[in-house]
């Protein structure tokens, strides 16, 4: 089996000075290809560099290249030059990690949609994929996501962790869906284990998020918790069980799917 983690965090801190050995241990897992999430400008640059220098074959590590809301207050005049010439370069393969978080508002929400607004018009203008996020915002997600749907190429909700409702709203909008761990959290993420079996097949996508949300299933328990790419094979355990599809199968359409929507190459 072959699997692609479609969002991983790689420049995070927490993996400073292990990035090696972090890929090592996800390709033999079976993680065949992964793509790096950017945050912010500076982020997006890292993770940039990180494929570049951990993949010189240029068919295993890809990126993203965009400002999460939770930064979106860092937009400035120099932000959309600087996010343009990254989502030119051929690795990076989607515009995100870009959408609303109304659940912190680190961000005032206006700048929020703003910013959104303008990752949204650069994915038109390129023919990018949208990487998305999504936190207690999905109504006014989609209100601004109508205007620019049929331009765009596709977009995902990376880490859907939400109700029925906002599942269905973003099926019909023909959006893909990412789903993490959350759905192997007894505490919080039961709810998805009916709603999975509802995203289409050519829809749907596996991703760790790592280093956050490591799946509470796991066994053993890994000691520092911190999440991993390697892990991935834990959420598409979790997936079959609850689409009541064999793992084979599961791996062979979610990573199909990932394929298509970033564009990525077959390995070697």
């Amino acid at each position: 089996m072959q699997l692609i983690d479609i969002g991983v965090n790689l420049t995070n801190s927490s993996f400073d000075d292990k990035h090696q050995a972090v890929l090592d241990r996800a390709y033999a897992a079976g993680v065949s290809q992964l793509v790096l999430t950017g945050t912010s400008v500076e982020g997006s640059e890292q993770a940039l560099e990180l494929c570049q220098q951990r993949d010189e074959s240029a068919q295993r590590l890809f990126c993203t290249a965009g400002i999460h809301p939770h930064s979106a207050s860092d937009w400035n005049a120099d932000s959309e030059r600087r996010l343009r010439e990254l989502l030119n370069a051929r690795r990076v393969r989607a515009v995100g990690e870009c959408g609303l978080d109304f659940n912190r508002d680190f961000s005032p929400r206006p700048q929020q949609e703003k910013v959104l607004e303008a990752h949204l018009a650069l994915a038109v203008e390129l023919q990018l994929p949208v990487f998305l996020h999504e936190r207690d915002a999905e109504q006014r997600l989609l209100d601004i996501l109508r205007d620019y749907r049929d331009r765009l190429p596709a977009a995902v909700v990376h880490c859907f962790t939400g109700e029925q409702r906002a599942l269905f709203s973003y099926l019909d909008l023909d959006l893909h869906i990412g789903i993490t761990g959350w759905i192997c959290d007894e505490r919080r993420g039961t709810h998805l284990h009916p709603l999975v079996r509802e995203i289409p097949r050519g829809r749907l996508m596996l991703e760790s998020d790592a280093p956050y949300l490591l799946p509470r299933t796991l066994r053993p328990k890994p000691k520092k918790g911190r999440n991993e790419p390697a892990y991935l094979p834990e959420v598409l355990r979790e997936v079959a069980l609850h689409r009541a599809e064999s793992l084979e199968d599961l791996a062979q359409h979610t990573t199909a799917c990932a394929r298509a929507f970033f564009g990525l190459p077959v390995p070697d």
